[in-house]
């Protein structure tokens, strides 16, 4: 056993808390408790190289990992003046089919109108023991906005908990129970997981008490999903229900490879094959840091990023699809001061392949701010090196961001027309910005379908500025079929491309 040292929006179904697409998509609850105990160590048990199921199958592999899993149930008092007034037709909080019976005895002058009164909410989700000492991770939505939290152990017991911190943009949060000796869970590898692995899913579904579910690991590295910001899921079959959140997803060794997070769901908010856990590297990590600074602190590199499509590889004259595309650099923000333009194209990072634009968001965040990182990059075709010492990221920032006339759709199902300052201030850019306006376009074309959008101002036409709808006109005949396009988004630049 190795010991390693660290310092220190929704569906609800039957009462547990779960992350559930329905049909009106994904929510999720994000507010943050910031409760820190500065100094603390804690020793996480790491795994061992181990032989898989026996012949017995998993239940000697179950029986040792069940009292590491816990069951978290949390509440909170919603005041009266929070709950919803009006809606819906409803009269003073009564619908429209029950005003037809009860009339005018429960109208606002009626004197006999009951007053809204305070009440508590009760959720459910499940949590995994990591430390001796009584450390416990768990989904920042299982807790989130709770007054009061309390762990139910396999044995039965009771323990308040304590909210040590969260991380609300990957979802995670740290409790803490006091005591010592407490049972916890064996740390795996998850970047070791491949896709086939087994995978057991231990939580308390529903409520109904601790339950193991079996599957395999159907997909790795899971993201643009709209769940958190950053986004790095492992994707299992192993069924996981309401309740499951915040639970370990194990691998056929013991081993936590995963805190088990949401399920994909078409309106049921069941199981149907599709479930998410967070990596239990990524899990560690952000824990780390809550321990240690009790917040995460993300560093941040100063750049706008895009996938290269088709259409941008085309455009461009790439060879492939390869890197992520850099559509803007924040004036004066790490990239921008060590060098790095826009219409780079990011190949590595620390010499490990850059495949799209969340894989090198999820890199950098992951690094230590003022940490140096080492880029390749083509600019113009041609391969570059570059370092860049890294800053902390801002907290409100996640992404770096004439003559009258209209155009004759020179470009297909795109219509344009001159910015002046009263359309830059409509579309809440600088008076200065430059460029054409598009003021029409056809669902149906391919400019929309690769991206392009009413609103956005084209500033650039195969790298060729354009300031007036005569350039513009006069640029895009010059450059023929598939120009690309430098576009300007409510101040972000970004490359578009048929």
């Amino acid at each position: 056993m190795n010991l390693l040292g660290f310092k220190g929006k929704s569906k609800w179904m039957a009462g547990a808390m779960i992350l559930v697409l329905g049909m009106a998509g994904w929510g999720v609850a994000r507010a943050s408790q910031q409760l820190f105990t500065p100094g603390v160590h804690i020793s996480l048990k790491m795994a061992d190289p181990a032989e898989g199921p026996s012949k017995m199958g998993f239940a000697p592999i179950v029986k040792t990992v069940l009292p590491d899993v816990v069951n978290i149930s949390t509440s909170k008092v919603v005041k009266a003046s929070d709950q919803p007034g009006m809606q819906d037709g409803m009269q003073d909080g009564i619908p429209p089919f029950f005003q037809q019976f009860f009339g005018q005895q429960f109208g606002p002058n009626s004197g006999n109108q009951p007053k809204p009164r305070d009440h508590r909410e009760e959720s459910l989700g499940s949590g995994v023991i990591v430390s001796p000492d009584g450390y416990i991770l768990t989904n920042n939505h299982v807790i989130d906005g709770a007054t009061d939290v309390r762990i139910t152990f396999s044995d039965k017991r009771q323990l308040k908990a304590k909210v040590i911190g969260t991380d609300p943009k990957t979802d995670i949060a740290v409790l803490k129970v006091e005591g010592s000796g407490f049972p916890s869970i064996t740390i795996g590898d998850s970047s070791k997981v491949q896709v086939g692995d087994y995978a057991l899913a231990i939580g308390d579904p529903f409520g109904v008490g601790q339950t193991v579910t079996m599957g395999i690991i159907s997909a790795m590295n899971r993201g643009n999903l709209g769940i958190e910001d950053y986004e790095d899921f492992i994707q299992t079959d192993a069924p996981i229900n309401p309740g499951n959140s915040g639970g370990a997803l194990i691998n056929d060794r013991g081993e936590l490879v995963g805190i088990n997070t949401a399920i994909l769901s078409h309106g049921s908010g069941g199981n149907e094959g599709i479930g998410f856990a967070i990596p239990v590297n990524l899990a560690r990590s952000v824990m780390n840091q809550i321990l240690d600074h009790g917040k995460v602190n993300r560093a941040y590199l100063g750049i706008m990023i895009q996938d290269i499509t088709p259409g941008i590889s085309k455009a461009m004259d790439l060879k492939d699809m390869k890197g992520v595309l850099v559509g803007d650099v924040t004036p004066d923000g790490p990239a921008s001061r060590n060098g790095l333009q826009r219409g780079d194209v990011i190949l590595e990072v620390n010499g490990n392949a850059m495949e799209d634009s969340r894989q090198l968001r999820m890199a950098i965040s992951m690094m230590d701010p003022n940490s140096t990182v080492k880029l390749k990059f083509l600019r113009n075709g041609k391969p570059n090196d570059l370092s860049v010492k890294l800053g902390d990221l801002p907290a409100d920032k996640e992404q770096a961001k004439s003559e009258e006339g209209s155009s004759d759709q020179v470009l297909d199902g795109v219509t344009v027309d001159n910015l002046d300052a009263q359309s830059a201030r409509q579309l809440g850019i600088p008076a200065s910005t430059t460029g054409v306006v598009v003021t029409d376009l056809n669902p149906s074309s391919t400019l929309a379908a690769a991206g392009l959008r009413p609103g956005d101002i084209i500033q650039e036409v195969n790298h060729q500025t354009v300031k007036n709808v005569a350039q513009f006109e006069e640029t895009v005949r010059k450059a023929g079929k598939n120009p690309l396009l430098l576009v300007n988004r409510k101040g972000t630049t970004l490359f578009i491309a048929e």
